[in-house]
């Protein structure tokens, strides 16, 4: 298991049952009556022990886990400046990111350097997905909206089913809580970015609440600076809001509702002169009702649908998903044993309008699944297994498990096994479009992997072995079965990923530090080569304290060099990026924040061609009444 904060852990913090009971609350996992027991049991415990929902479905204390897992709040989203959610990413373990320009521009995820359509990715427990592109897509969410990340590495699919094959992130919007308290953020930097939000959050006995808005935009810089590409800078512009209401019918009845809604329209360089851009929209809304029945027993019932629409102009091409999710589940604690039971059905659906090049293309399918868990921690010993099966309406029954076991050696020392299969279902685009062919199979997984943990008061280190191997891996192949005379979707790769990751973080003379390395090794089995856009080695460094009142701090990211194509003819070279950042208190109840992005003003790309935006700053102004 591996832990990775930036944010500092007080001595003065609460217990673990007292976070559990907070978090548990915060994200519909339980009701007040339970939280009460919890927090009845958190005066006789007084160590801080962090809680997890993502990797079980069920809040979790995270040193009862043995899943790999980091986590970011709130806290440490702001003192970072980061103005999306990738940038948040790539500072943890285990992940590597790139992007085709600016802020706009496409992101890809890469999960202990799995595909980015093999991680699946929720919000609020509201599944987004593009059965289009296959995998999430990262543009469209507003950072400013996230109130804490999870972060589980490694597979899940015997807990989510299809999509996650290297691993699961989950994102979650703020629940309200206490008296009512106003928030409002104004904000400048480099290339026009200008920045706005407010919001208002509070909450009763009976109910809670949050909203929050959210503009921005930045006449960004050129994405494409190469000859015969558009020389006109292409910025972006923003809006989001999102809205979460919470209804406490009795000590053990619950009802939660949560939206998000963001509008992105983007500029990007797909002609010498026209004002090419995309247009985004994403949607997403649940509906939950949460029950306590017992101590031991409880249910949540939970309806959620999401939609994501990508469209261009003035060249027309306009694809949209919706996914709609019903689930149903059961948690049963008995003393050191927990057992879990969900039923779930999937609906996706996919709409293509024609264009001048292809016809209209509207397909729809679903999944069935049974799903079963059980953890155990007692003394030295922690256990999680689980095994779920999924009837899918085009390719029939697929059974995934997983065991994970941890042992403690001492007090301080942790060692862990685990080993899981997964797959993905190839996307509707994948089987339908003129490019697809129906005959496609599901890309299979199959993961083991080994860790190591240490943590001693504040200092911690951590280290995991790991493989994943891919079979049925879909790539786009020559003309064949399918409709296009360029190419076809076929099942005709294989691809591992392995590596070790290496991660700790301590504090000394006042300074947090905190870091990660890993060594990977991607590649395709077939042909022996390196996957594209993915580093063998790369690593982060950050740091921060606090001096006079202000909070001070930086980070590092260091790269090796990576290759644009799966034939590791195009390189892209290696790089290392400082980032600066500052914050502190100016009035009451106004906080300042400063930040500087690559420091040295390094030139480097992620996406060959594209180019990355250089030196920038950011200053802002966030006003929270005490």
């Amino acid at each position: 298991m591996t832990i990775f904060r930036s944010s500092t852990v007080r001595p003065d913090a609460p217990s673990a049952f007292a976070r559990l009971a907070a978090l548990s609350l915060a994200l519909g996992a339980i009701t007040p009556a339970a939280a009460q027991t919890l927090l009845a049991q958190a005066a006789t415990e007084p160590q801080l022990r962090e809680t997890v929902v993502t990797a079980t479905r069920v809040a979790r204390p995270l040193a009862d886990l043995v899943a790999d897992v980091s986590i970011v709040d709130r806290e440490t989203i702001e003192s970072s400046g980061a103005t999306g959610v990738i940038d948040v990413l790539s500072r943890l373990p285990g992940v590597q990111v790139s992007r085709n320009g600016g802020q706009g521009g496409v992101g890809s995820v890469y999960l202990r350097g799995a595909e980015q359509r093999f991680t699946a990715v929720y919000l609020d427990g509201v599944r987004l997905d593009s059965q289009s592109t296959g995998g999430v897509v990262w543009e469209q969410i507003p950072l400013s909206q996230i109130e804490r990340i999870e972060v589980v590495r490694g597979p899940a699919a015997a807990v989510y089913g299809s999509d996650a094959m290297g691993g699961v992130i989950q994102l979650f919007t703020k629940k309200g809580e206490g008296a009512l308290s106003p928030y409002v953020g104004v904000g400048v930097g480099s290339q026009g970015t200008r920045t706005a939000q407010a919001g208002v959050s509070g909450g009763t006995n009976q109910v809670d609440y949050s909203l929050g808005v959210a503009h921005e935009r930045a006449d960004g810089f050129n994405a494409r600076p190469g000859a015969g590409n558009n020389p006109d800078d292409d910025g972006y512009r923003r809006t989001s809001a999102n809205a979460r209401l919470g209804l406490q019918i009795d000590q053990g009845q619950r009802i939660e509702g949560t939206l998000l809604a963001s509008n992105l329209n983007s500029q990007y360089d797909g002609s010498k002169t026209d004002d090419d851009r995309n247009h985004h929209q994403l949607r997403a809304a649940s509906l939950a009702w949460l029950a306590q029945w017992s101590d031991m027993y409880s249910t949540r019932l939970q309806v959620t649908q999401s939609g994501s629409k990508y469209s261009s102009t003035p060249s027309f091409y306009m694809t949209e998903t919706t996914l709609r999710n019903y689930l149903l589940q059961n948690q049963w604690r008995l003393g050191a044993h927990l057992f879990t039971a969900a039923l779930e059905r999937r609906e996706d659906e996919l709409h293509n309008p024609a264009t001048a090049y292809s016809g209209d293309l509207k397909r729809d399918r679903s999944q069935n699944a049974l799903a079963l868990g059980y953890g155990l921690n007692h003394g030295a010993h922690a256990l999680q297994a689980n095994l779920r099966y999924d009837d899918d309406s085009e390719f029939g029954g697929k059974s995934t498990g997983s065991l994970s076991y941890g042992y403690a050696l001492t007090p301080q020392w942790r060692l862990t096994a685990a080993g899981g299969t997964a797959f993905r279902a190839p996307t509707l685009y994948q089987r339908f479009s003129e490019y697809g062919s129906p005959a496609l199979q599901p890309e299979k997984g199959r993961n083991v992997e080994l860790g190591a943990r240490w943590t001693q008061g504040a200092s911690s280190a951590g280290l995991v072995v790991y493989r994943n191997r891919v079979s049925n891996l879909i790539n786009f192949g020559a003309a064949g079965p399918c409709a296009s005379a360029f190419g076809c979707y076929e099942n005709v790769g294989r691809a591992e990923y392995e590596g070790v990751t290496l991660s700790a973080a301590h504090r000394v003379a006042g300074v947090s530090l905190r870091g990660s390395i890993d060594w990977q090794d991607p590649r395709d089995l077939n042909t022996g080569k390196q996957l594209a856009r993915r580093a063998k080695r790369y690593a982060t460094l950050g740091a921060d304290t606090t001096v006079a009142g202000w909070t001070l701090g930086g980070d590092l990211t260091a790269s090796a060099r990576r290759y644009d194509d799966s034939a590791n003819t195009n390189v892209l070279g290696g790089y290392t990026v400082v980032n600066l950042y500052a914050s502190t208190r100016v009035g009451q109840g106004v906080t300042l924040l400063a930040r500087l992005d690559n420091l040295a003003d390094k030139d480097y790309q992620t996406a060959r061609t594209y180019a990355t935006g250089g030196r920038t700053f950011y200053v802002g102004l966030k006003w929270t009444p005490q």
